[in-house]
């Protein structure tokens, strides 16, 4: 799963990565603007964000994202712990409140309970598509019991898929999902591993279900 950090203090950014770091993917932002740009692309299961920034603060940032119709869950850090603060950044649409300085293990707490609650599924650490599921513990899919050849990242596209299913998603942001911002490889990788996706799922009849948006991305929809 995906996190994005948005915070100045770079050493503070580089500590709660090392926290997290071990159950997640993590990327960092240092500045409002480079936060919301990256937040904008909607391929992150959580966002975790200060509020005092230069170019925008982080109220400023969540507005922005909630009034884009993006609900990604948002954790957010600040030095303030009066009433008025933590009422502001839930009225702007944040999830969860944790004021610095905080222990390691409640920030991790918080992010997952943030996450679980986002995504009621993960706690039988399983997800569904009509008969087809993700076991999210041995990364094993199954049709009717019966085990399909998905490994990899053509499992994490399958999931993503399935996680947005009835939502276009372009090849761009399921190339930064599962690959990164800063990986060496093209954005054609996604094809690729959609094309083998699909001859696996034809087996069982299910390829039908993703379907392709020129020129945009795909779908996961029985409709």
């Amino acid at each position: 799963m995906k996190l994005l950090i948005v915070e100045d203090d770079k050493n503070l950014s580089d500590t709660i990565k090392q926290c997290l770091e071990k159950d997640y993917s993590i990327e960092q932002a240092y500045d409002g603007y480079e936060g919301y740009t990256l937040a904008s692309s909607g391929i992150y299961d959580a966002i975790l964000l200060d509020i005092m920034m230069p170019e925008m603060n982080g109220y400023e940032v969540l507005t922005k994202l909630r009034n884009e119709n993006d609900f990604t869950p948002v954790l957010m850090l600040t030095a303030k712990d009066g009433i008025e603060s933590k009422l502001k950044g839930f009225s702007c649409g944040a999830d969860d409140y944790l004021t610095k300085p905080f222990e390691r293990a409640e920030l991790i707490a918080r992010v997952s309970a943030l996450i679980r609650r986002n995504n009621k599924s993960y706690k039988e650490n399983e997800i569904s598509f009509l008969d087809l599921k993700l076991n999210l513990n041995n990364r094993q899919v199954s049709i009717n019991g019966k085990i399909l050849n998905v490994q990899g990242k053509q499992f994490d596209v399958l999931e993503y898929l399935i996680n947005s299913k009835d939502t276009i998603v372009t090849k761009e942001q399921i190339f930064d999902k599962i690959w990164g911002f800063d990986s060496d490889t093209i954005t054609n990788v996604v094809e690729v591993y959609t094309s083998a996706l699909r001859k696996e799922l034809k087996k069982y009849g299910y390829d039908k279900y993703i379907k392709t948006i020129r020129g945009v991305g795909y779908i996961m929809s029985i409709k």
